[in-house]
């Protein structure tokens, strides 16, 4: 029983950097209505930008921070605003741009083969990491620092975001279109610039999530893929467009993968997991929060 609450402790610290993940692509999907298939490579792309900004500066590995989200919320406002924007303009009636999909599942592939062919193969871990290995004992139990650092930030980054979105003009003008981009559109909001802000604030949490994992996950080409799926899987799960269901999709993910091998092989662990999205899909395709009218 013991091993079973450390094992669950540290699921829900795991899960809540696996909602992180989610949370950017959760974000793109309730403003754009499109699935990013990018997504996962974006966080391969902050990981690589935290090794990079630790490695050069000697920077405590979540003070990288402070450099990768404004380069990736830059990133994602500007490949929104060039190779993204010029499809919404020509398919303007069309809610849910099946074009906009095959681009991001484009540049997924060119991104982790452009990281492969600057970087080569290899796993990297940080340099001079002072998290390495590092555990916290907590009444008997044994917890993750660095995981506990990710859940901490996870609940700062959440809480901030929903607190833009539901406090500032420029978030009640991303909710707005959200909910319906032509009559945003009338009340003199520009969708395009909501567009490309979304993405933007999707793609700096893609680099949050990657900052949060590089203290303890190693950092190579096509991580992104393993995240990308989970992400997918936790949208479903919480509901698209939902901030608190891909936090709490995340948790019962990581808390699966935690607390299933104690009873059964990672195998079928596994097997729970699509299981269960598989269960949502045809029970409750919006998700625990997410609304059935509108997805």
């Amino acid at each position: 029983m013991f091993y079973i609450l450390e094992d669950l402790i540290n699921g829900i610290l795991m899960g809540s950097i696996y909602g992180l993940t989610a949370l950017g692509l959760t974000i793109i999907f309730g403003v754009l209505k499109v699935i990013n298939f990018a997504h996962g490579s974006m966080l391969m792309v902050g990981m690589y930008l935290a090794y990079w900004a630790i490695k050069l500066s000697g920077v405590h590995p979540y003070l990288a921070a402070i450099v990768v989200v404004p380069v990736m919320f830059f990133f994602g406002y500007y490949l929104q605003d060039i190779v993204i924007k010029p499809i919404f303009k020509v398919e303007r009636e069309v809610r849910e741009p099946i074009t906009v999909i095959i681009v991001t599942t484009g540049i997924w592939y060119i991104l982790d083969n452009l990281t492969l062919l600057i970087f080569g193969p290899q796993y990297l871990t940080l340099p001079n990491n002072p998290l390495a290995g590092k555990m916290l004992e907590f009444w008997g139990f044994m917890i993750s620092v660095p995981k506990l650092w990710g859940f901490c930030a996870t609940m700062i980054v959440s809480f901030l975001v929903y607190l833009f979105l539901q406090k500032t003009t420029m978030g009640r003008a991303i909710r707005a279109t959200s909910l319906d981009r032509d009559a945003a559109s009338l009340m003199g909001i520009n969708q395009f610039k909501i567009y490309n802000i979304a993405m933007g604030i999707g793609t700096a949490m893609a680099g949050c999530a990657g900052v949060a994992l590089a203290p303890f996950f190693n950092i190579f080409p096509s991580v992104g893929v393993l995240f990308d799926i989970k992400g997918f899987i936790i949208v479903v799960l919480g509901g698209l467009g939902s901030i608190g269901g891909a936090i709490l999709g995340g948790i019962i993910i990581g808390v699966i993968e935690s607390v299933g091998p104690q009873f059964m092989t990672a195998t079928w662990t596994e097997a729970i997991v699509y299981g269960l999205f598989l269960v949502f899909l045809f029970v409750k395709p919006s998700g625990l929060f997410g609304v059935k009218y509108d997805w």
